[in-house]
């Protein structure tokens, strides 16, 4: 049974053994300010360097930290999905391991769950190259196109939503550029924040051009495909 208020950080790790010791670190120090009970579960995504066994230390150290992991690279969408799987907590927030976005800032979302089933990030004064900042403008302008989301930065790794609907979203590739509108799918309600955004100062991006933008506008057809078929349903009584 979900525990009420209680936060489950999902954190997906590939190749991030560079900012895993950090990682646990900023993680740890928002856990001692959170809100609401707070624990972190990482997700390794088949990763080939010593994230793994750095992810088993900092699991076995503290208590409040927990993981699963993939057997091969399965791509972040599975690793999103996974988690929303195993979360038991009644919120799941999520976050990437490269910290571009501040874990304290779960504070802001968190002001505003209560009211809205997903609260998202918005990336505030990004400190992105001009490329990348430039190709994830068009990105969500395409996704927008498509979905009618109103969402300005979709792509924000940061985002906190009520499990019950996290739960009820269907595993497709890319769906994690989707998660404001697998919400209204659902009928649920969605809100975003402005949050701080930081230069990676460690390990490499995993995506590049071609997969910001061929890569949304893929994923948007599955989407529309998605939206036509999909049930939304809610059980009424349960004996």
């Amino acid at each position: 049974m979900k525990t009420t208020n209680d936060l489950t950080i999902i954190v997906p790790v590939y190749n991030e053994q560079d900012n895993l010791a950090r990682v646990q670190k900023e993680l740890q120090a928002y856990i001692d300010i959170a809100k609401v009970p707070t624990q972190v579960l990482f997700v390794n995504d088949g990763s080939k360097d010593e994230s793994q066994q750095m992810i088993e230390e900092i699991c076995f150290s503290y208590s409040d930290f927990h993981y699963i992991s993939f057997d091969k690279n399965y791509g972040l969408s599975a690793a999103i999905k996974a988690g929303f799987d195993h979360v038991e907590t009644s919120l799941t927030g999520y976050i990437d391991a490269d910290l571009q976005t501040a874990p304290k800032d779960f504070n802001l979302l968190l002001e505003h769950i209560e009211d809205y089933d997903l609260v998202t990030g918005v990336r505030a004064a990004r400190k992105d190259s001009f490329v990348k900042n430039t190709s994830s403008k068009v990105a969500n302008s395409i996704r927008r196109a498509f979905t009618k989301d109103g969402m300005d930065d979709t792509g924000c790794p940061l985002k906190i939503i009520k499990t019950d609907y996290a739960k009820r979203i269907p595993m497709f590739r890319g769906l994690h550029r989707f998660l404001p509108a697998m919400i209204l799918l659902q009928k649920g309600t969605v809100k975003q924040v402005p949050v701080s955004h930081f230069e990676r100062i460690a390990g490499t991006a995993n995506f590049g051009l071609w997969n910001r933008l061929l890569g949304p506008l893929m994923d948007c057809f599955a989407y529309l495909w998605m939206k036509k078929k999909y049930i939304n349903y809610r059980v009424g009584k349960q004996g």
